[in-house]
């Protein structure tokens, strides 16, 4: 058995689609109506943007985007594959793409998790701050980590998955354990292929981010909570569908933030954790 050093899907972006089909884009159009809705502007950058699905959907619609994430093997697949934004390489714990580029900063996929520390988190807020021009909007969807307080049925027991790809059948068994005291959501993954491959460990991690802390994190760095939601959303159940309106719980396991900058400067910052970790889009 081999330990990866990176994400087997994250370097593998086909496998990635594969193993997470979107065939509706239903994260896209999620997105799109939350920026509709909202009146945000035409300038959208899709940070974590993986392979480039959402970016694309959203220049279809109409948008000016700009993709940035920090793995190379998925920019590459995104430009070929999903032509149409700017697609960056830019580090979601700090990235400066210029002031004011973008009226909305996207981040899907639990993307804004990969900020483990509050270091990490106000990096990310203070650059969404500088790239949005005044009243942007920040769009994000993750786990919840209010889900967890009390819950155990997605812990500690292995889960297992496969799914089929040019003819092999990749297999995984995932474990999720919670770590109270770096509060993490972390996750063990054993993938196995019937291609006669070595078996492949990997193991990542999710801040848990609970609604009120996330409420008092935005407003720390000048931004106005306008929606803050379990559902619906694109990876909920029921499904997000056209005309649905946002819930007024956060009791489910995927939370969902819409928020407005009111002021594009401040010195409040949360304070410092321990610990560096790079992320990209990921499930």
């Amino acid at each position: 058995m081999t330990s990866a050093g990176h994400n087997l899907l994250t370097d593998h972006p086909a496998l990635y689609e594969a193993r997470f089909p979107d065939p509706d884009r239903l994260a896209a159009r999620w997105t799109h109506d939350c920026l509709r809705r909202h009146g945000a502007g035409n300038r959208v950058l899709d940070m974590g943007c993986g392979t480039g699905r959402d970016a694309a959907w959203l220049h279809g619609a109409g948008r000016a985007v700009i993709g940035a994430d920090l793995s190379e093997a998925m920019l590459a697949y995104a430009r070929e594959h999903h032509p149409g934004p700017e697609y960056v390489r830019a580090d979601l714990h700090g990235f400066d793409l210029g002031r004011g580029v973008c009226d909305a900063v996207v981040c899907l996929d639990s993307a804004l998790l990969y900020c483990h520390t509050n270091d990490q988190l106000d990096g990310f807020l203070s650059s969404c701050r500088h790239a949005l021009a005044p009243g942007g909007l920040l769009v994000a969807e993750m786990r919840n980590g209010a889900y967890f307080l009390g819950r155990t049925d997605l812990l500690d027991t292995p889960r297992s998955d496969a799914f089929t790809w040019h003819g092999t059948v990749h297999r995984s068994v995932t474990t999720l354990t919670v770590d109270r005291t770096d509060q993490l959501l972390r996750r063990r993954r054993l993938w196995t292929a019937d291609d006669g491959s070595e078996p492949v460990e990997q193991r990542s991690a999710w801040r848990l981010l609970f609604p009120q802390e996330l409420r008092h994190l935005l407003a720390a760095h000048g931004f106005e909570v306008l929606e803050l939601h379990d559902g619906p959303g694109p990876r909920t159940e029921p499904l997000w569908r056209e005309g649905l309106l946002p819930g007024h719980t956060t009791d489910a396991d995927r939370l969902h933030v819409v928020a407005r900058l009111t002021h594009t400067s401040t010195g409040t910052t949360t304070g410092a954790s321990t610990g560096t970790t790079t992320g990209t889009t990921s499930h």
